[in-house]
């Protein structure tokens, strides 16, 4: 079995991982708009592919994946994700198996604002969140919402361009400084349909965790793994720990099964007084699954296992409660 990561980025280790899953009977390959990425070294081979919103990037991976007969493909990107999952029957045509959600369900994850309405209706608790500076002028006024304000792009990831409000001064210059941020990054491609770019939230006061929200090939549910954020760093989770937190877990789960999403859903939470309210859903591998890794649960093998056609044990996709695991920084000389 032959597997392809796209827009691999810093995920050096998901190739590590996805080779440990093949045992040698198969090769990892990797592609990226450049190669500066040390994944590209631990690759059984490596490609720089066209930028994701360019007319030949498509074209360009279902020749590269008939020529190499990759069996399976899977992005770490949210910007990525759409793109192949508007063509996931042309790959499957050429015997290329995309790990992706439906486009439905990647709309509402990459959409922060979609993400609010989405949520919302279904009953689960989310921060206040406004999509217009004037009816967060209208809220504050009103006494409905209070400073800090979160300031974010609404198609974002990581912290790019996310800023948090002190005052009137401070939102009014996160408007204008986000705005242009967008623009001068990828997440313009995504932004350029709307017409209102950046989202407005209540900034909440608790404790943050990372939850993987793991379901089979199908979309049905298999695991929820929590991790406590204890430190962070650029956007990521820098120190976590698996806990036990029944009422998060609770909600998790039935977040997985109302997506019916594929593989894994990276998904970031708030308990408030006992109370865990969501803020985002990231439909691929996020920054945090290796720690849900380390703590004994394998995703890249249940994958493998069920693009093999066989199913894996329950215990492949639990993890050590108590496991807490630091994020280390070196080099590697290429």
């Amino acid at each position: 079995m032959n597997v392809l990561l796209t827009s691999v980025g810093r995920r050096a280790y998901m190739v590590k991982y996805f080779k440990e899953a093949l045992q040698g009977k198969g090769r990892v390959f990797v592609s990226n708009s450049d190669d500066k990425t040390v994944a590209f070294y631990y690759a059984d081979q490596s490609v720089i592919s066209p930028l994701i919103y360019d007319e030949a990037y498509i074209p360009f991976l279902l020749d590269y994946c008939q020529t190499n007969r990759i069996d399976v493909l899977i992005s770490l990107f949210d910007i990525d994700l759409m793109v192949l999952a508007k063509h996931k029957e042309a790959f499957a045509a050429i015997g290329t198996r995309v790990i992706v959600s439906d486009p439905g369900v990647i709309e509402v994850c990459n959409d922060k604002w979609k993400t609010y309405q989405y949520l919302k209706e279904r009953g689960f608790h989310v921060p206040k969140t406004y999509l217009t500076l004037s009816k967060v002028m209208l809220a504050l006024e009103c006494g409905e919402l209070q400073y800090p304000i979160v300031v974010k792009p609404r198609f974002g990831c990581g912290s790019i361009a996310l800023s948090i409000a002190e005052d009137e001064m401070g939102l009014l210059y996160y408007y204008s400084r986000n705005t242009r941020a967008v623009s001068r990054t990828y997440l313009k491609y995504e932004s350029a349909a709307e017409d209102e770019k950046i989202i407005y939230q209540e900034c909440l006061n608790g404790q943050e965790y990372g939850v993987d929200l793991i379901n089979d090939l199908n979309g049905t549910p298999r695991s929820v793994i929590a991790k406590k954020k204890i430190a962070m760093r650029a956007g990521e989770t820098d120190i976590a720990e698996l806990v036990d937190e029944p009422a998060l877990a609770a909600e998790a789960k039935r977040l997985a099964a109302l997506t019916g999403h594929i593989a894994n859903m990276d998904t970031d939470w708030f308990m408030v007084n006992g109370v865990p309210y969501i803020l985002e859903m990231n439909a691929r591998f996020g920054g945090g699954y290796p720690f849900s890794h380390m703590g004994g649960c394998n995703l890249p093998q249940a994958i493998v296992n069920w693009c093999s056609g066989k199913d894996i044990d329950d215990a492949c996709l639990t993890a050590e409660v108590g496991t807490v695991g630091f994020k280390e920084l070196y080099l590697t000389k290429i």
